[in-house]
């Protein structure tokens, strides 16, 4: 039996120009279905209307961080094996390396580059074979 094709992808970021960009270039270049969200909340509530392939989160946002967001996502049977991927604008490796350990799928650096966006979900898709 085959991977099942990537198409829908729910994003969450508190910061509008990250969503628009985002939301652009992997409707744009990677023909997904995008749902956007300003908080981890709004992420969680629309998980059970917008059933989406892929999640990626930012790791730091007010109301909730990204791996308490990944926390509550793995709570649910029906999500385990949607594979979540983490937005950030941390640096410093040791602080990657405790990201990776949460079993997140991958880690992007912000600023990251738009036009390579849905080739780099599409990558990280593939490595999970998807789902």
């Amino acid at each position: 039996m085959g991977a099942i094709s990537l198409q829908r992808i729910l994003l969450a970021d508190d910061e509008p120009d990250i969503l628009e960009i985002s939301r652009i270039a992997l409707e744009t270049v990677g023909g997904f279905e995008v749902a956007v969200c300003s908080s981890g909340r709004a992420l969680l509530e629309r998980l059970t209307e917008f059933e989406p392939d892929l999640i990626i989160v930012d790791v730091l946002m007010p109301d909730m961080t990204g791996p308490d967001v990944h926390k509550e996502v793995r709570r649910r049977p029906e999500l385990n094996a949607v594979p979540v991927v983490y937005l950030t604008g941390v640096i410093q490796e040791e602080e990657l390396e405790e990201l990776r350990e949460t079993g997140v799928a991958d880690v992007i650096l912000k600023p990251f580059d738009p036009m390579t966006l849905a080739d780099r979900i599409n990558g990280i898709w593939k490595d999970t074979d998807g789902r």
